[in-house]
């Protein structure tokens, strides 16, 4: 091949003849991705520039990736990114894929945050400081621990290892110059808590549509983990989106129980004998640890359900995705744990995919 010339249309044609002959489900399209990560163009751009010829170095790129993705490797780890709703998703091998359904995960959340002359009616007391506090003390604690010098454990926590000192010195370090960047127009905060962030695809939509956010985004995953802060820090938004390693909302602490105006969570949710039947695409490639929610689907969610209705503060809002087949149950169990206006939300391929729930207000 590197001895032929291959022009932009060449490419693109022998791609989707070569991946449609391998069984993908749409080549053509595949193709354009491919070319367009390959290449750096727009995909508008492939077509305005059909006749250019690719360099050696865009051919051999090519024809590594199409190799991986007749394997059957998901095109978003090939390319390294995705669309989700209005941002760029930096994707990698062993973090879940943003998916079209969960877009309408993020647009429901949205709607659950109050409408700005509204904001004050939460019962939240919440400071913009608290939660740079908290980023500060998740760096200190990652850097830390990155080190060898502790065990996951922040002062005054058991596991510290008789270096509290240190700890507590290197996080008061972080809070001060935190303190020094405070954004001080943002006087009314609406803070939201994400759980099982993954690529952090969600916390990262929240706060790019929503500036008044502040996101706690948690994950038990390392990989997830620093997947979620690299996306953070490409869209600019570390002021708005704190990344949280820890299991479901321990992360988040005391010091928010009670007061925050969303959870959303697309936990691991697939029954395990419907994982069973999914593509080799899927369960070949993508973690199984952010798949598969247990027998009936509900394992992670019942655990969040209960957890989210003592985060939240009065009127706050629910968000979750879930399998088709288990959002019956699901409804049932939020309203055994005392959430209200439960509803069951279609994805946009008209199947239940989203429960919606607020905890009541209170009563004066």
């Amino acid at each position: 091949m590197a001895n032929e010339i291959w022009t932009i249309k060449r490419c693109l044609e022998w791609t989707k003849e070569y991946l449609a002959e391998r069984g993908e489900e749409h080549p053509r399209l595949s193709a354009e991705w491919l070319l367009c990560a390959a290449t750096g163009l727009a995909r508008i751009d492939l077509y305005m520039r059909m006749d250019e010829t690719l360099n050696a170095a865009q051919l051999e790129t090519m024809h590594a990736a199409v190799v991986r993705r007749a394997k059957g490797e998901p095109l978003q780890y090939i390319t390294g990114s995705t669309q989700f709703r209005m941002i760029d998703v930096t994707c990698a091998p062993g973090v879940l894929i943003p998916r079209p359904e969960t877009e309408v995960l993020v647009s429901e959340a949205l709607a659950l945050l109050p409408a700005p002359e509204r904001r004050r009616a939460l019962d939240s007391t919440l400071t913009v400081d608290e939660f740079e506090e908290l980023q500060a003390e998740a760096a200190a604690k990652a850097d830390l621990e990155a080190s060898g010098v502790v065990d996951g454990a922040l002062p005054g926590q058991d596991g510290a290892r008789g270096v509290g000192d240190e700890v507590e010195r290197v996080a008061d370090a972080t809070i001060e110059a935190s303190h020094e960047e405070a954004d001080s127009s943002c006087d009314d905060v609406l803070y939201v808590a994400d759980i099982c962030t993954g690529s952090g695809c969600i916390a990262c939509s929240i706060a790019f549509e929503n500036p008044k956010t502040r996101v706690l985004a948690c994950d038990i995953a390392p990989e997830a983990i620093a997947l979620a802060k690299e996306n953070v820090a490409a869209l600019n938004l570390e002021k708005h989106v704190a990344v949280l390693k820890g299991d479901l909302g321990a992360p988040v602490g005391d010091r928010f129980m009670g007061k925050l105006s969303l959870v959303v969570s697309n936990p691991p949710y697939i029954p395990t004998q419907v994982l069973d039947d999914m593509p080799i695409e899927v369960t070949e490639h993508e973690p199984e640890l952010a798949l598969d929610g247990g027998c009936d689907g509900l394992d992670l969610y019942r655990p969040l359900a209960t957890w989210a209705i003592r985060a939240l503060a009065a009127g706050g809002g629910f968000a979750v995705e879930l399998h088709e087949t288990c959002l019956d149950a699901a409804a049932t169990f939020a309203e055994s744990c005392g959430f209200t206006d439960v509803r069951i939300v279609d994805d946009l391929a008209g199947r239940p995919r989203v429960l919606t729930a607020r905890k009541p207000n209170v009563v004066a």
